[in-house]
């Protein structure tokens, strides 16, 4: 018998994040709702990233160069807000702050 082929989480996450903006919306919303871990954060905009046509595409249009976007957006990630502006704004997002309920 054959064994099925398995997939990753994570591609997972990006083949669903390819195919539903208003999902990619919510995960990401809902990683910025996780201040317990911000590494939360970092690998749910790197599984958009790779959505959205891939690393290299995206930090292109960040004017970031692809292997510190690789590692500012991993688990040990640590990029400055700079990098996470021009990052979200190429993924064709905005970052808004409200007042905490």
């Amino acid at each position: 018998m054959k064994s099925k082929a398995s997939i990753s989480h994570d591609e997972v996450m990006v083949q669903k994040l390819r195919k539903n903006p208003k999902f990619a919306a919510a995960y990401i919303r809902a990683a910025l709702e996780d201040t317990e871990e911000p590494k939360v954060l970092l690998i749910a905009l790197r599984h958009l990233a790779e959505a959205r046509g891939g690393i290299a595409k995206i930090a292109k249009a960040a004017h970031v160069e692809r292997e510190s976007l690789y590692r500012a957006l991993s688990p040990r990630g640590n990029p400055t807000l700079a990098t996470l502006m021009a990052v979200t704004k190429a993924l064709g997002l905005t970052l808004t702050v409200e007042p905490a309920a």
